[in-house]
């Protein structure tokens, strides 16, 4: 039986709140016993590792096979429910760039108490999710509303 990369009716948002509540546990234990820096650590290398089993689960479920194209048609389960705001700047065959205007995401993450670390739980996966999903795609960001900007830029790029 072949498992879905997503559960039907969950919102990402939903899901990653869910992710969250559990890490912010393991984060604060660790923290006590072994510091800030193996905390920090150890919740960016599994939200990473997370990312990329997840991705894979995603590029096996497209139709077709991965492509620019596939990618974006799963886009609107990370943008559910307004969880995030997006400008689309440029989308061809080979690149999607747009900017994320409102981040409910980083909204969630500082209401739990979770400000510090928001970035390893969310921005941190979007790299990772690349490599998961196929190599040929490429991300590249220069700033995030986590990191404390006006908008976060995200530019994709398909390699042939």
């Amino acid at each position: 039986m072949s498992q879905s990369p997503h559960p039907d009716g969950l919102s990402m948002l939903d899901k990653r709140k869910i992710e969250a509540e559990i890490l912010k546990e393991v984060y604060e234990t660790l923290k006590a016993s072994h510091g800030e820096a193996v905390a920090r650590n150890t919740v960016s290398e599994s939200v990473r590792r997370s990312a990329i089993e997840q991705a894979r689960q995603f590029a096996a479920a497209a139709p077709g096979g991965t492509s620019l194209k596939a990618f974006q048609d799963v886009m609107p389960l990370w943008t559910k429910g307004g969880a995030l705001e997006i400008e689309v700047k440029e989308q061809t065959d080979t690149t999607f760039t747009f900017n994320v205007t409102r981040c409910r995401y980083a909204e969630t993450y500082k209401a739990m108490g979770l400000g510090e670390i928001g970035a390893l739980l969310s921005c941190n996966r979007d790299g990772a999710f690349c490599e998961g999903y196929d190599p040929k795609l490429k991300l590249e960001r220069s700033q995030t509303i986590m990191g404390g900007a006006s908008h976060c830029d995200f530019k994709y790029r398909y390699e042939a």
